[in-house]
């Protein structure tokens, strides 16, 4: 726990390392507010450099970090923290300190942040769940999620087990995208491939999504916001709004509200690929053009 307790004093001073003035990356999105979860810092799987990219290029008044943000399970067995892991932290950090309201929800996997709720780490709030209003007059609440998993619940022994096995898999996905990279071939996920093929897999995210459903519907609410099985949906079940951010580490998705209270689920990795597609053009009408001139 002293190596929690240490990231967590670590987080709330870098703030006095950040260059306040940075400015925001061109083509800048605005929305009223972003969900994030399960980005899993210090984890090798962890898809940092792609966050960080997100994170330049979209401003809100409220940004919510629904659990799994550091891997405390992870961190216990083997330190791992690059620089790009750390740089996230800063970017929140600075987001916060520019006038970004921001909320995070510990998950199981940063259960230890749990002990400081109702405090505030470098302007990062820290909270058990939220109640959010939408500008349509909507309320969503956000929770992580681990409390409607049983596994997590009853058998944490299997939970770590069965993270140990997520791990493997992912570092099995990585070489093998290293192999797919090299051919041409866009990045593709192994483990949301394994699991939306495994019956039982399929059955346990409906059974998710229906329960966190009906306890959003018994809290009062129009719809609620989670994370935790790293699958990104927005759907309506029973009347009742059910939004998953998905995750950093294998489909890069975040959610995001439109000023008008409109709900959308970004999907970043895809906007990269349609990015890696247009540059080749845009970069020859760029050349075009100044041969014309």
């Amino acid at each position: 726990m002293q190596r929690e307790a240490l990231l967590l004093r670590a987080w709330s001073d870098a703030g006095s390392a950040i260059d306040a003035a940075a400015a925001a990356e061109p083509g800048t999105r605005r929305f009223r507010a972003i969900w994030i979860s399960d980005v899993h810092l210090g984890t090798p799987g962890c898809q940092a450099a792609a966050l960080l990219d997100f994170l330049k290029r979209v401003e809100s008044d409220w940004l919510f970090l629904v659990g799994d943000i550091v891997d405390g399970w992870q961190l216990r067995r083997q330190w791992y923290w690059p620089q790009a892991h750390n740089d996230v932290v800063q970017k929140l950090l600075r987001k916060a300190r520019k006038g970004t309201r921001v909320i995070f929800i510990p998950g199981n996997h940063d259960e230890f942040a749990r002990k400081y709720l109702h405090h505030d780490f470098g302007g990062i709030e820290v909270a058990e769940d939220w109640m959010h209003e939408t500008a349509d007059g909507r309320v969503f609440w956000i929770m992580h999620g681990d409390l409607f998993d049983g596994v997590v619940q009853c058998a944490k022994w299997l939970a770590y087990l069965g993270d140990q096995a997520y791990e493997f898999t992912l570092k099995l996905n990585r070489h093998l995208n290293v192999w797919r990279a090299r051919l041409g071939l866009p990045y593709w996920s192994l483990s949301k491939y394994l699991k939306l093929k495994v019956k039982r897999a399929v059955s346990y995210v409906g059974d998710f999504e229906a329960a966190v459903a009906r306890e959003a519907r018994k809290r009062g609410a129009h719809g609620v916001v989670c994370g935790h099985i790293h699958h990104a949906e927005l759907r309506e079940i029973d009347g009742i709004v059910y939004a998953n951010d998905g995750d950093w580490v294998e489909s890069m998705t975040a959610l995001a509200e439109h000023a008008d209270g409109r709900l959308e689920i970004i999907d970043w990795a895809q906007q990269m690929r349609e990015a890696r597609i247009a540059a080749p053009t845009d970069a020859l009408e760029e050349l075009l053009r100044g041969s014309v001139s």
